[in-house]
């Protein structure tokens, strides 16, 4: 459940636990949960009865390894944290979220990518007075409403890194519909895949990479819809700048 990512964006996942349930239609086809259901990693159930389940004590150490290996290199390792569940999740239980915070700060040489859909629960859930510079907040927003709602909440947090993962795009986005004087720092843009994949149109990715241009706005297209060849144009891979410099 700690291991090399084959997600484009960053270099490591970790799952602190596994296990999670549906909030809005960008969940309608979870990959996690299909992939939960095949290989029973928490007895195969999800959902808000489903159990949640943590991973093991050697899994919790990878972090720690790469954060040593991280020491000499030049580029700070990303990891996303966690792509088979929901680290806002209410039916996860604290002490975990706060075993999980002191992981990060014991991890200086690394950049951890927290992503949520949940970001409303931040302020009962969030294990710290004051997030560490080593963390990158994001919300997952599919379409331009629960951009607007979620993006309004995590617009007023302070964090090196806010981002947006626009994935799966389920419908048109605009940035500067939002009335916020705040941008993200970056975007990662892709359409859904695997089966059933809801059509993610090229001009909804087009329009969007314009305006990060504009607004001088990271952007970063993943994928098209079932990861069909991306255009040579909509090819655009760029990463944020962090704030801070880390010595």
């Amino acid at each position: 459940m700690g291991e090399f990512s084959k997600i484009e964006w960053t270099d490591h996942t970790f799952n602190p636990w596994i296990g999670c349930q549906h909030v809005s239609p960008g969940c309608d086809h979870c990959y996690a949960e299909t992939q939960n259901r095949r290989f029973k990693w928490n007895g195969g159930d999800w959902g808000p009865h489903g159990r949640r389940k943590r991973t093991s004590a050697a899994n919790w150490q990878k972090p720690l390894q790469w954060n040593k290996a991280a020491q000499t290199d030049d580029v700070r390792p990303k990891i996303f944290c966690a792509s088979l569940a929901d680290w806002l999740d209410n039916k996860a239980p604290q002490s975990w979220r706060d075993d999980l915070a002191a992981l990060i700060r014991a991890t200086p040489n690394l950049d951890w990518l927290l992503l949520t859909k949940r970001i409303e629960n931040y302020g009962r859930f969030a294990p710290w007075s004051d997030i560490p510079r080593n963390v990158w907040l994001g919300v997952t927003c599919e379409d331009q409403h629960y951009y607007n709602r979620r993006w309004a909440i995590l617009s007023g947090i302070e964090a090196e890194i806010r981002f947006i993962s626009y994935e799966p795009a389920l419908g048109p986005l605009e940035l500067s519909c939002q009335n916020s004087a705040k941008a993200p720092d970056w975007i990662i843009c892709g359409g859904e895949s695997g089966s059933g994949a809801r059509i993610m149109k090229r001009r909804w990715a087009r329009n969007l990479r314009d305006e990060c241009q504009e607004l001088d706005v990271a952007f970063f297209m993943k994928q098209m819809t079932a990861r069909k060849e991306i255009p040579s144009d909509l090819l655009v891979r760029q990463f944020p700048e962090p704030r801070s410099h880390f010595a």
